[in-house]
């Protein structure tokens, strides 16, 4: 590892597959729009023995737009979503590969997942328990692991440096990009594909999260099952996609004459040792993430314009506005607190990543989409999260948080560059 003075890391590139969006523009402007991806489930027949049969579904999504027959066979969705991401994004950045005379080791890949190939696995159990162990693929493993994704990655683009995956649950490809970031910070590679994506949407995820009574069961009003901060919320829906962002040290992305989107300037991890799916009484463990990301960054609770939170429409509502009021204090109430989940759902383990493109995006444009679906008061939720509207306003910098069971949280502080 390098002891030079820590890098400054840039973003040149951006992609995403996401339930309003099968590219990174007509998503943003779905967001802006305040649009609903939620609707019935069409991936599996969802009876009525299903509490929640609504979604926030990828639609008209075509792999085979990324990807050739052979391997759109050999890929689990939630791979598919991932090279549809990272193609988009390489080619935002203008690069398809390693350049001629670059070093491939020191590009690498950095993909999270909280479930992986998830469908994989349940069509494969159907196939062993109804036609016996010899008729299970040989491809089921290398489709199925949280890990194949980043994999699969490297290998399509030539990427030989750091290269792994982040399974964190629901802060997976948050924790992804910071780690990826750090990389380039500290002298481990120059670029970094960084992202999650997440294809959950599955009998057997419905019948788990269900069985937790983690889900919205508003099955009456799919688009408008998913309302974060609002008092009578009951329950997040379920999202699916990837998103993807390339990283490089400024250094670097001047050299080729990228073009610089953002920056990544802090990044805070912790854990919540409390619960194995719910936060503590007042957020000690999403506090400390956040405190970690402004101290990274060099900046203070007055520096921040916009928060991108988890708001997942479940109780955790409530405890992340009071750890962004001890984080921020006053500012907190001065600030935009959106929750784009509203609108995709919750994507799982690529929350991280949409949801830094969000901030990304309202960084460079000022424009913060709005959290829809409000219909009540919480008096524990008392912010201002744009329940009216798209809101504008200049953000300097703004954090987004991705919390996981098991305790795990991450937040990511970014600017616009200029």
């Amino acid at each position: 590892m390098s002891h030079e003075a820590p890098k400054r890391v840039v973003v040149t590139g951006m992609g995403l597959v996401s339930p309003v969006g099968n590219d990174l523009q007509t998503t943003w402007d779905q967001l802006l729009a305040g649009t609903s991806g939620g609707g019935p489930i069409t991936h599996f027949d969802a009876t009525e023995d299903f509490a929640c049969r609504i979604g926030c579904e990828v639609k008209g999504f075509d792999p085979l737009d990324y990807l050739e027959k052979r391997e759109v066979r050999r890929h689990d969705r939630v791979s598919q979503f991932a090279v549809a991401a990272v193609a988009q994004a390489l080619e935002q950045a203008g690069l398809q590969g390693v350049p001629d005379g670059g070093d491939p080791e020191r590009f690498g890949v950095i993909f999270g997942s909280g479930i992986g190939g998830i469908g994989t696995f349940e069509e494969q159990h159907r196939k062993l328990i109804e036609k016996g162990p010899n008729r299970v693929s040989p491809f089921f493993i290398p489709m199925f692991i949280p890990d194949i994704s980043a994999g699969l990655i490297s290998i399509r683009w030539g990427f030989r440096g750091p290269n792994y995956a982040t399974v964190s649950a629901c802060a997976s490809s948050a924790h992804a990009i910071g780690d990826a970031m750090r990389h380039i910070r500290h002298g481990d590679a120059d670029v970094m594909v960084a992202g999650g994506a997440e294809a959950t949407i599955t009998p057997m995820t419905y019948a788990g999260f269900s069985s937790m009574k983690a889900l919205s069961t508003r099955n009456d009003d799919p688009s408008g099952a998913s309302r974060p901060f609002s008092a009578d919320r009951d329950g997040f829906v379920m999202g699916e996609g990837g998103g993807a962002v390339i990283l490089e040290s400024l250094e670097h992305a001047e050299a080729r004459g990228a073009t610089i989107l953002g920056e990544i300037v802090g990044y805070g991890l912790s854990a919540d040792a409390f619960h194995i799916t719910a936060p503590p009484p007042g957020g000690a463990g999403a506090q400390h993430a956040m405190r970690m990301a402004l101290k990274y960054a060099n900046a203070s609770p007055a520096d921040v314009d916009y928060v991108n939170a988890h708001g997942t429409s479940t109780m955790a509502d409530a405890i992340e506005t009071e750890a962004i009021k001890q984080v921020l204090g006053g500012r907190a109430y001065e600030i935009v607190v959106g929750s784009t989940k509203s609108m995709t759902g919750h994507l799982l383990g690529a929350a991280g990543a949409l949801e830094a493109i969000v901030s990304l995006m309202v960084c460079r444009t000022g424009k913060i989409p709005p959290t829809i679906n409000f219909s009540t008061a919480d008096p524990e939720c008392d912010l201002e999260y744009a329940h009216g509207g798209m809101a504008e306003r200049e953000v300097g910098l703004a954090l987004t948080n991705s919390f996981g069971f098991g305790g795990h949280n991450a937040c990511l502080a970014m600017r616009g560059w200029d």
